[in-house]
């Protein structure tokens, strides 16, 4: 069974969007990141925990501690979707494999075009393939 899978369409069926998933080896531990536009209060965490809390009994999923949460203010971009929602905004990326001897990179996101994400830096646009990048954040400001 498709645990990650399972959790985004229960998260997905009850309004909110599906961030991101991380479980300890064997499950024993789900992190489970869930957003919204209005933004996620404590109430919408203990809406999603206790359907999922359900929705695992009646599938027989076996775990000990579940967390569900916001992604917080440095939200990891994951799809491509991301990258056009957040366009305008600073993020942080690291890329799979260096590229001029580089592989971290900081700049604003000036968007997803034919699956290149666009990057302006201080040092003038860069673009790199979207599946090149290991993992990408905003940086929150203050």
């Amino acid at each position: 069974m498709d645990i990650e899978a399972l959790v985004g369409q229960v998260v997905e069926g009850l309004g909110f969007e599906f961030v991101d998933f991380e479980s300890t080896p064997k499950g024993r531990l789900m992190r489970v990141f869930i957003d919204i536009e209005r933004g996620i209060t404590v109430d919408d965490c203990a809406a999603v925990s206790n359907q999922l809390t359900r929705v695992f009994e009646v599938e027989n999923v076996d775990y000990d501690r579940l967390e569900v949460s916001s992604p917080g203010l440095d939200r990891p971009l994951k799809k491509a979707a991301d990258y056009e929602r957040f366009t305008g905004s600073e993020v942080q990326l690291r890329l799979r494999m260096p590229v001029n001897n580089q592989r971290n990179y900081i700049g604003v996101l000036a968007g997803l075009i034919d699956g290149e994400v666009r990057l302006e830096t201080g040092k003038g646009e860069v673009s790199f393939p979207l599946e090149e990048i290991e993992k990408a954040r905003l940086v929150p400001r203050f």
